[in-house]
Order: C-alpha cells, then structure tokens, then sequence
C-alpha cells in the first residue's frame, strides 16, 4: 500500500519567518501489518447536523472498508456503548478471544484543542442530549468472517499487537472528541505506540460556531484537522485507499 500522508511542522519559511509548514510524503506499509478503526460510526446521533454529515459520509467510509479489506488489512469496528448488539456475532467473539497484551505507556505533548466544544457542539439547536444509537451504522458492511468489533482500547491493543499490526488508519466522529480521545483513539493509540493515520475526508467534528473561534463548522473540522496534523498523527486522503483495491 503507497499512501501520501500529511503532517505540518513548525519552522522557518524562506523568508525567515517562523511559520507552520505542510509536509508530505509517500510511504509504502504492508497491508498484513496496518489494521482501519471505524471510530463511533453509529446508527443515529442526537444532533441532527451530526447525522446529516455522517449520512453523506457513509457510502465512500463503507468504500474504504471494502476496498482495503481486499487487501488484507484487518478492519476493526468500535462503535462505542453498543458492544451488547454485537454480544454474539463471531467479530466480536474474535476479540475476546485474542490474549491480552499489556501496552507500555509514553509520555506525550497535549496543546489544547483550536476549538470549544463545551456546549456539547450541536450547530443544529438541540437543547437534549443522549445516547440514541444502538448499533453501527447500517450502511458499513461487516465481515464476520474477518473483521473484529471492541470498543475497549485494551481489547483494540491487544488485536493489533497480536496481528504485528503498528498502523490504524482511523476514521469517523467525532474528531475532537471520540476520534481523538477514545481508549481506542489517536492520543491513547499514540501513547502506547501504534502509529495512527486519520482518513482526513471522513471525518467530523462536534462544533457549534457560536463558540471560539467562532468559525464556520467546515472551518472548525479543518481546524482540528491541523492540530491533529502538527502534534499527533499524519492524514491521509481516501482516494489514496480506495484506488488500491484488489
């Protein structure tokens, strides 16, 4: 697999300016060492604006899956809070199954977010909160023949480790928060050594433009986008995964 991935440093431009910088460049990873993560891809969301964008989302996430899948990278399901739908279908067997690995802990740098979600993020005016969702979404296919479904960062380690698979590929929602701060997500996956890679074009944040920086809701997804960029993990693009398939 070549994938052309994204980060941003800091440094001087040619003027002598210290400036933020992209960097990209291409890397070649074996697909028997590289697992996906579909982060939080529920059913249903109590923000209508969050359904609305993951809706658009799901036919080209679903794309992806398959199309790496074919590969033979090992795709992993974590649809968070809904493991008892999935009690017993032989992927998530297969995870309890695997023998735990006991991840080594390392130290990190962690600026804060560009963005507040501390409104709970809904651009759609909803007052109530919840937890709606039940399953993962309908319209990704899952091989139970293959793929693994967790929602436990440990249980997610332990696969990946047990697989010789140090890069996840990573896409869902919300990029602010379950994409990055999950036990399975970009911060914690960091710290225990995996080598994340966020799918920059499947992904969404949970952000209202009421709140700083007062922005549009594109606006603050690129945001985070960036900050994930410059301190935590490269991006890459799905065109890059899709155009791979066997």
């Amino acid at each position: 697999m070549e994938l052309n991935l994204r980060t941003q440093k800091c440094g001087l431009d040619e003027s002598g300016h210290t400036n933020w910088q992209v960097h990209e460049w291409m890397v070649t990873t074996d697909p028997e060492s590289t697992a996906l993560l579909l982060c939080d891809v529920w059913d249903t969301h109590w923000c209508r604006g969050a359904v609305e964008r993951l809706e658009a989302m799901i036919p080209r996430m679903n794309e992806v899956v398959s199309a790496v899948r074919s590969l033979g990278v090992q795709i992993i399901h974590a649809p968070s809070s809904t493991m008892d739908f999935y009690r017993e279908t032989p992927a998530r067997k297969r995870v309890q199954q695997t023998p735990a690995v006991e991840p080594t802990e390392q130290e990190h740098i962690d600026p804060p977010l560009p963005i507040d979600a501390s409104d709970d993020g809904s651009d759609t005016g909803e007052a109530k909160t919840g937890r709606p969702w039940s399953r993962q979404h309908p319209g990704i296919v899952i091989d139970q023949n293959l793929d693994l479904i967790s929602d436990d960062g440990s249980e997610v380690f332990s696969c990946l480790t047990g697989g010789k698979r140090n890069r996840m590929l990573i896409l869902g929602v919300h990029t602010n928060m379950c994409v990055l701060h999950r036990s399975f997500g970009i911060k914690q996956m960091v710290r225990w050594g995996v080598e994340p890679v966020l799918i920059r074009d499947l992904t969404d944040t949970m952000y209202n433009p009421a709140m700083p920086p007062y922005v549009s809701h594109d606006e603050g997804t690129r945001l985070t986008i960036e900050y994930i960029e410059k301190f935590w993990c490269p991006t890459v693009l799905s065109d890059d995964l899709c155009k791979m398939r066997q």
